[in-house]
Formats: C-alpha cells, sequence, structure tokens
C-alpha cells in the first residue's frame, strides 16, 4: 500500500502526505527510485516515532538515471511505467534474483505501448529505458497469471497516459486479485477513473491525480507470524489499528486462524487472536492470498491434523521458489511435508532442532521464527532480511516474547 501511495503520489498535480507509511527496505528502494526522476520526499518523525512523509511530484520527470530494484516485486514492476514517462535513459538493476523474477510482460506491454526499452532480448532486469517524456497508451493484452502486480503496474501510470489505458488479462487463472483491487481502490483515491465491470479487463481514463492526505493501513501480511505467536504458545495477541474494511489480503488471516482453532475479535483497541486448545489442520485454496502461505504452513506444521495448501504454484516465481523451500526446511527439521506443481500438503510429525534457511526470503524467515516458538534450537538463518517489508523484526519479535 505505501508503494502504491509513492506511485500515485508522484504523479499527482499536487503534494501528498502519507501518514504512518510503512519503513522497509522495499518502501526506501521505492523513495530512492523516485527521487533519482526527480520526485521530491521530505520525511519527518513526531514525539510518538510515528512517521510522515510529504511527496512532492516533479513538473516533469527526467534521467539519466540508475535505480537499484533490491528484489521488490513493487519497486522492479511498478517504476519502469512510471520512468517510460520521464526524458532521459534510465537504467534500472537489482539483486542477482531479480534477474530471475518475471517482468517480461511488463517489458512487452511497454514496447507495443511505443516505449523504447534495451534488454538484450532477454525480457528481464537489467535493462535500459529510454524515456521520451510521455506514453501515448491505449489498449493492451497481457498474461498476468505469474503476478498481477503486471496488471497494477500499468494501470497506476494510467492516469498519466495521453489516451489512458485499457488492460486485459489473457493468461490462465489470476493470482492475487485483492492486490488488484487495492491498486483501483487507491487510484480512485487520488481521483482516478477506472472501470473494472468486464471480467479480467480494467480502465483507466486519463486525467489529473490529486495528492492526498492519506494514513496507510499497517501491513496485515505482516501481521501473520505475530498472530501465529497467539496459536502457536497459547494467550492472546493484539495488532493494533486493524482496519474495519480494507482490500488487504492479510485481513483473510481473520477467517483463515479462525478455521485452524484460533477466536478473533475486532474492537476499537485493534485485532485480538486468542489461542485455543489445539491447532487444527487446515484444507485451502490460498491462491489470493499466497504471501500468507509460509506463517499458515508454519502453523499448520504444529497442528494436530494434516493440511494441504493449494492454489500457489505462483510462489514458485516469488523472492525463492516458496513451496520447495517450506518443504525442504521443514522436513529437514523431521517434517512430512510433500508438493505438488500448485500445492503443498503437511502431516504433523515431531521437530527437532536445526538451522531453518531463508534463501534471502522474508517470509520464508518469519516461518522459520513461528516454528521457533515451539520447537526449542531452531536457529532462523539470515534473520536480517526480514529488513524486505519490517524494519525490525527481530526487535518487535522480542517485544512479544518477553510481554
Amino acid at each position: 500500500m505505501t508503494n502504491r501511495a509513492l506511485i500515485l503520489s508522484a504523479l499527482a498535480s499536487s503534494p501528498s502526505i502519507l501518514h504512518k507509511p510503512l519503513r522497509s527496505r522495499d518502501t526506501e528502494l521505492m523513495m530512492q527510485g523516485l527521487r533519482a526522476l526527480g520526485v521530491e520526499i521530505t520525511e519527518q518523525t513526531n514525539d510518538l516515532g510515528e512517521e510522515t512523509w510529504k511527496v512532492t511530484p516533479a513538473v516533469q520527470l527526467y534521467g539519466p538515471a540508475s535505480i537499484d530494484v533490491g528484489n521488490a516485486g513493487t519497486v522492479m514492476r511498478f517504476l519502469p511505467p512510471l520512468a517510460a514517462l520521464a526524458k532521459g535513459l534510465i537504467n534500472f538493476d537489482g539483486d542477482p534474483r531479480s534477474y530471475e523474477r518475471p517482468l517480461g510482460p511488463v517489458i512487452a506491454a511497454l514496447e507495443n505501448l511505443g516505449v523504447i526499452i534495451d534488454h538484450k532480448n532477454r525480457f528481464a532486469l537489467p535493462l535500459t529505458i529510454n524515456g521520451a517524456g510521455s506514453i501515448r497508451g491505449g489498449s493492451i493484452e497481457i498474461d498476468a497469471s505469474s503476478s498481477s502486480q503486471f496488471v497494477s503496474a500499468l494501470l497506476l501510470v494510467g492516469p498519466a497516459m495521453k489516451d489512458g489505458i485499457t488492460v486485459k488479462h489473457i493468461g490462465e487463472s489470476l493470482p492475487s486479485q485483492p492486490h488488484i483491487d487495492m491498486t483501483i481502490s487507491m487510484l480512485r483515491q487520488f481521483g482516478a477513473e477506472v472501470d473494472d465491470s468486464n471480467p479480467a479487463q480494467w480502465s483507466v481514463k486519463p486525467g489529473k491525480l490529486q495528492g492526498q492526505d492519506l494514513v496507510i493501513e499497517p501491513d496485515l501480511s505482516n501481521a501473520a507470524p505475530f498472530m501465529s505467536v497467539a496459536m502457536v504458545c497459547g494467550g492472546s495477541v493484539t495488532i493494533s489499528d486493524w482496519p474495519k474494511s480494507t482490500t488487504q489480503p492479510g485481513d483473510q488471516l481473520r477467517s483463515i486462524f479462525s478455521q485452524m482453532g484460533s477466536s478473533i475479535e475486532l474492537n476499537e483497541k485493534g485485532l485480538t487472536i486468542t489461542g485455543g486448545k489445539e491447532i487444527k489442520g487446515i484444507d485451502i485454496d490460498l491462491h489470493d492470498v499466497g504471501e500468507l502461505t509460509p506463517s499458515i504452513a508454519a502453523v499448520a506444521a504444529l497442528a494436530n491434523t494434516p493440511s494441504s495448501l493449494r492454489g500457489i504454484g505462483h510462489l514458485r516465481l516469488h523472492e525463492t521458489d516458496r513451496l520447495s523451500a517450506l518443504r525442504q526446511e521443514i522436513n529437514n527439521l523431521g517434517g512430512a511435508v510433500t508438493e505438488e506443481q500448485t500445492a503443498i500438503h503437511i502431516v504433523p510429525k515431531p521437530l527437532h532442532s536445526g538451522v531453518f534457511h531463508t534463501y534471502e526470503d522474508h517470509r520464508l524467515a518469519t516461518a522459520g521464527a513461528v516454528l521457533g516458538l515451539a520447537i526449542e534450537g531452531i536457529q532462523v538463518e539470515n534473520i536480517s532480511t526480514t529488513r524486505k517489508t519490517l524494519p525490525d523484526f527481530p526487535g518487535l519479535w522480542s517485544t512479544v516474547l518477553n510481554g
């Protein structure tokens, strides 16, 4: 949500104020990329430690610029369309894993819209965009079956295109629909006119966006490991500022963890989860909320009945192949996890101590921490990779565990 707000603020016709943004490696990379294109972002922190960012759009985005995307899907997919609106050469590079992550549909779509991109015919990072200062826009077909971010990337810059944009998904099942819903909701919040009345097709009309004064919702996906504490250890955990209505996929944790045996209460204090007498296994399709899979898998490995997590083949293209990694790491601790192309099946078994490898994947790291709640001697390798989406996971984790 923070990175979407940054992109829309950069395209607006007046400054925006973002309250309580998520500070993480991914959002810092997005800010650095926008600043490289001429967007002004100032940061302030109040006495309570709450941050406010003021985003002042550039009159004209410009290069030359070099942008590091790290391994952030939102940065590597949302910034190239924005950079195509700049004048000059914009170089994109990132972590080694970013070269392997799918980006081709965004590159192809931009090329079909007339943008000049040098990617050595690899349709992947690293690449250079030769920005002309504007994009004509129009209708585009795209296969977004490996990431909904391909659709969001084009829709977010649609208002700035001369003819707007119509994006039609032509591939197989579209993953993470809630993330597209989030993009559309935020576009409308900034004043864009979006038509999503046709299945698998979205149109954004050209027009000026208005700067906003926004309070960014807490990242609900980041809540998953902390909610797991109550399920694994007993007792209750409260997540403050949980929104009463939201487009975030993480909101489905309420239903999922209820099915697995916890009780959930949402009131003015926030969301409180209370662990039950036991953890129940679950058979569930996580196609729309795949990013929650690692934490759910960790809890499922500690349940009293088997679980099947389905519809998640697209996770093989995330920060790492998450299905293979979860199977290997849980089984290395004595577990019984099997994988199919689009699912994993977990039969709970007594686990033992060992090293839980993270593959530089923040969600794998937090999954290892959840297992460590119940199994003595779990060591999570490279816990600092959690900085991708959480500024201080070890500190927050210690605070929770110390009551």
